[in-house]
């Protein structure tokens, strides 16, 4: 039986590595799973450091949440509220979330490596549809409909940061290009090898509250 747990719980247990599944049901979200074997549609980090909310790390190409580093609404490579992510991503997008904790000790030396990709890589814009293509779309995706190419750039540069982030903390091995990362690559199915004995638990799916978002945070 799959573990479930609330959101106000998951926001609570979840610390800094704990990776953020969602999957969607929408046709564009099917076909961008089949297209890349991947059961999941977006992957994000947590942040959990000292008297901060949990935060979100994590590339989309919405602006719904302001940008915890910037205080900007921006496009690419975001720092949110973890939980204001999430509902986002819930209600927005129609996705279902998970939570994969890491298991592994989070050091004063891996919170700076988070900071200092956070600070490097925060604001970055997504790269256009044929710089991405030529790393990573080409070859591995048929053509897209108008609209589902956008959503396959979120999926695959969401899983680079994350994969980038990982590897500043020490927890990925550098021999591999972050473009050969997808979300599905942190799905417990794909057996994904982490350095420093660190590990990570089974998916636990997050139910979300049944109250609505502000209409603000839905533009």
């Amino acid at each position: 039986m799959e573990t479930r747990i609330s959101l106000d719980d998951a926001t609570e247990l979840t610390r800094t590595g704990d990776i953020w599944l969602f999957r969607g049901g929408s046709a564009a979200d099917r076909a961008i799973q089949l297209t890349t074997n991947s059961p999941v549609n977006h992957v994000g980090m947590a942040v959990v450091l000292e008297d901060l909310p949990p935060l979100m790390w994590h590339a989309e190409l919405g602006r719904s949440l302001p940008d915890m580093w910037t205080g900007n609404h921006q496009r690419g490579v975001q720092l949110h509220d973890l939980r204001d992510a999430v509902l986002v991503w819930a209600r927005k997008y129609g996705q279902q979330a998970w939570l994969r904790q890491l298991e592994h000790p989070i050091t004063r030396e891996i919170e700076d490596a988070v900071l200092r990709t956070v600070a490097r890589l925060d604001g970055t814009p997504f790269p256009s549809t044929a710089r991405l293509a030529s790393r990573w779309v080409r070859g591995r995706i048929p053509k897209f409909r108008r609209g589902e190419r956008e959503l396959e750039l979120e999926s695959a540069y969401c899983a680079e940061v994350v994969a980038l982030t990982y590897e500043e903390m020490g927890l990925l091995p550098a021999d591999r290009r972050p473009n050969w990362y997808d979300p599905g690559r942190f799905w417990s199915g794909d057996d994904l090898e982490l350095s420093l004995g660190a590990v990570l638990g089974e998916e636990i799916a997050v139910d979300i509250p049944a109250a609505e978002l502000p209409a603000a945070d839905l533009v």
